[in-house]
């Protein structure tokens, strides 16, 4: 026995009607061309690309339920609906024969002869037909509604079986019923009906398929008696959610078990073997002689098995004892020694009712829910018949047709493309196929709305093509040395090798530092922690990552930096980009162009001095904090240092800023009278300290206070002078007292405290000035504004 070959290596060809429904499947708008020919009257045929129409009008106006060939291989009959008929074919001239209507739809049937010209028919309505060559020739009813239909051939009984436990039987030869045979089941249980019928070719033995106790009782037909009871393991078949039906209203309690019938049964010709379908969707292999299945194969839908067939007689694959099982929705081909395994699975367009394999061939016809019938051809499990052994050349010439070929005249849009081009209010009409998330559309029609949409789409492409071209003719001048895996996104590039070769310098200096620290103290195990460190930092990057080699070589990649989102993630690059171009966004201000360049005089040396010099010791640490220097960091030494490095620098040209500058001393009257309270506290000060004759210098005043950096701390305690104003302004302020200003008269019941508080009385009424009632009606004048980018100096 060889070994199972792989269910993707075995080929499926359908020769008549749709194709099977598979991954590799053409949808049928794709395969299904229509032809007007003729004149006047239009007439319109179908063709189906793809495959071919083995046997001329192979179908039916709805359905068909039976089909199956004679012994001698010339003939293949087939019953269908609607309306009730019987069809035969020719298979030496591959056309029809004739058609036969009935009264009723037919249930099963029998050929009585070796070709067509007898034949026994079940119908739906209990009535049982015989046809003969001329026609329709007798007709006769049983007691119940008919199941299945065998024929004896030695004793000329057709069995029939119906929804009870008798099985009827007609002789042919007498003319007459004989007594049924009555199926008391196990235990002597009424039988609900039988499904299915078998006679082995072998040693003529009954096996009948008896529906809700899943049991097989066997029968001898010479002494009219069981001989033997299949009981199936119905532990194992049944789920584990269906332990019992539902109860029925005043009939049980729901306590009585699931049921499980046999649907399906066929013996080997060797008289031994056993194949039977149950309703659960699994078929059991069973020898005679013993009561343990052998193998049990699970179709996967749930659905009862209809068909249950042994493959014999094929030249490659002969005495290797192959299964097919066929349920509504799928037909497995699997081997009897190794059921897990499927040799083919083939799931047809339509629901399945029958299936027939051709004896000694490849070739499998099927009755469906379809108008046409089907017929698949597999190479692998037989040869073809003799009546159509050209179909083996046919099948090398489908083999050449790939999908890509299908589809040569459609073009695939979404959505979006599909508005872009106008064409949305085609959808639903057949010019729009529907597939996954977009549509087919036919290339003609893609390429005239392409047109209408962008005239110039050609020029455009042809001047993509041209510019391609000329930089893979640029590429072949020699120029300096460049990352040739850069295409796009250089600047993106550039920025990660700069990172990349900081962080390797960072590396290389902390391995120098371990390393001399592992030298200093004589531990071996320092410098291979150094070495596995610096082995560590050796990382996969950005630019070496093979995942995201696109993004520098793909131009659909490419950053726009032109775009709103670009400048929303990154505002420093673009305003940098916009000073750099003339002529585009606004300019820099004075003062913005004074900071760009103090910072520029004052840390850009600073920077490069200390990086220098980080480079050359090569053991320092990339901050003063982890070689524990801090402490020894003095400002006032790099204050000395920017301030010789603004003097060496050349002073850039620099124009008047077109700003009104703040005076330094701030305006003030000069009249005798105290300061205006709306004054600012700088404005006080000057005044006070250019009048007053007893104020220090601010070296010896001790409200001031000179920090180490150069900064100037003032105390200033605000109290009550006479003159109304909530301020103490130094010595002023009391020499304004001494020179003779009043003090204002203590009231009658008010308490003072604090600095101007005071408690109880009544304010005195006074009349407000305009000043007072209205606020300040213009600007301050020799005042600093609060718009103005300056800074006051001190």
């Amino acid at each position: 026995m060889g070994a199972p070959l792989d269910p993707g290596a075995v080929k499926v060809y359908t020769v008549n009607g749709e194709a099977s429904g598979s991954s590799s499947a053409l949808p049928d708008w794709l395969t299904r061309k229509r032809e007007a020919k003729g004149k006047g009257k239009r007439v319109i045929r179908e063709h189906v690309e793809g495959t071919i129409e083995l046997i001329q009008h192979f179908d039916f106006p709805e359905a068909s339920n039976k089909v199956k060939t004679t012994r001698d291989g010339h003939h293949a009959i087939a019953t269908g609906t609607y309306k009730p008929q019987i069809k035969v074919w020719d298979l030496d001239q591959l056309s029809l024969k004739f058609e036969r209507h009935t009264d009723a739809e037919n249930v099963d049937f029998v050929m009585l002869s070796d070709d067509w010209t007898k034949s026994i028919h079940l119908q739906n309505d209990r009535s049982v037909e015989l046809h003969t060559q001329g026609g329709f020739h007798y007709r006769t009813r049983i007691p119940r509604f008919g199941r299945a239909l065998a024929y004896h051939f030695p004793s000329c009984d057709a069995l029939f079986a119906a929804s009870g436990p008798e099985i009827y039987r007609l002789n042919l030869d007498q003319g007459r019923f004989l007594n049924p045979l009555l199926l008391q089941g196990e235990g002597g249980e009424d039988i609900a009906g039988v499904n299915v019928i078998d006679i082995n070719p072998a040693h003529q033995l009954f096996g009948f398929g008896v529906e809700g106790n899943g049991t097989v009782e066997f029968w001898d037909p010479r002494s009219r008696s069981r001989v033997g009871i299949l009981r199936l393991p119905r532990d194992r078949l049944m789920p584990m959610n269906s332990l019992a039906v539902p109860a029925l209203p005043g009939v049980d309690d729901g306590s009585r078990p699931a049921p499980l019938s046999v649907t399906a049964i066929s013996s080997r010709p060797d008289g031994l073997s056993y194949a039977i379908g149950t309703s659960t969707g699994h078929t059991l292999l069973y020898d005679i002689r013993s009561a343990r299945h052998l193998a049990i194969k699970d179709q996967g839908y749930g659905l009862p098995v209809k068909n249950v067939t042994w493959i014999e007689g094929g030249s490659r694959m002969a005495g290797e004892g192959y299964v097919l099982s066929a349920d509504k929705k799928v037909i497995k081909i699997w081997n009897r020694n190794s059921p897990e395994v499927n040799f083919t699975s083939i799931t047809p367009a339509n629901d399945i009712n029958d299936v027939h394999h051709i004896p000694g061939s490849g070739l499998l016809l099927l009755a469906n829910e379809g108008i046409r019938m089907t017929s698949f051809f597999i190479p692998q499990l037989g040869p073809a018949p003799k009546w159509c052994s050209f179909l083996e050349n046919l099948t090398e010439e489908m083999e050449d047709q790939t999908t890509r070929t299908a589809y040569q005249d459609y073009k695939f849009i979404d959505r979006s493309e599909l508005a872009k081009l106008g064409l949305d209010h085609l959808v639903g009409t057949p010019a729009l196929k529907p597939y996954m998330h977009g549509y087919f559309v036919s290339l003609e029609l893609y390429d005239a709305a392409r047109v209408i949409a962008n005239p110039y789409a050609y020029a455009e492409h042809r001047e993509r093509m041209v510019q391609e071209k000329m930089e893979k003719m640029a590429e072949t001048r020699i120029r300096s040395r460049k990352d040739a895996s850069v295409k796009v996104n250089k600047a993106l590039a550039e920025k990660l090798k700069k990172e990349e070769e900081r962080a390797r310098k960072r590396e290389e200096r902390r391995a120098k530092k371990a390393q001399a620290q592992a030298d200093a103290m004589e531990v071996d195990e320092a410098g291979s922690e150094a070495e596995a460190a610096a082995g560590k930092s050796e990382k996969p990057s950005l630019l070496s990552d093979p995942r995201f080699a696109a993004v520098f070589q793909d131009p659909e990649f490419e950053v726009d930096e032109n775009t709103r989102e670009y400048a929303l993630l990154n505002p420093s690059a673009v305003a940098q980009r916009q000073n750099r171009e003339p002529g585009r966004g606004r300019t820099k201000t004075a003062v913005e162009e004074e900071e760009e360049e103090s910072d520029k005089s004052s840390s850009d040396p600073l920077s490069e001095s200390d990086e220098s010099e980080e480079d050359k010791s090569g053991s320092e640490s990339e901050d003063s904090d982890d070689a524990g220097k801090l402490w020894q960091d003095d400002i006032r030494v790099r204050m000395a240092a920017r301030a010789s490095s603004r003097r060496q620098a050349k002073p850039p040209p620099r124009r008047e800023p077109k700003v009104r500058l703040v005076p330094l001393q701030a305006q003030h009257e000069t009249s005798g009278r105290g300061v205006d309270k709306n004054a600012t506290f700088g404005q006080r000060r000057s005044h006070l300290g250019s009048k007053g004759k007893e104020r220090a210098s601010s070296a010896n005043d001790p409200s001031i206070r000179h920090t180490a950096d150069g900064g100037i701390e003032m105390t200033f305690i605000p109290k009550t002078t006479s003159s109304g104003n909530d301020y103490d302004d130094g010595p002023s302020g009391a020499a304004a007292q001494r020179k003779g200003k009043a003090k204002e008269p203590k009231r009658k019941g008010v308490e003072t405290f604090g600095a101007g508080m005071e408690r109880g009385g009544e304010e005195p009424e006074r009349e407000m000035s305009e000043a007072e009632r209205k606020g300040r009606t213009k600007r301050r004048q020799g005042m600093r504004s609060g718009s103005k980018n300056t800074f006051r100096k001190l």
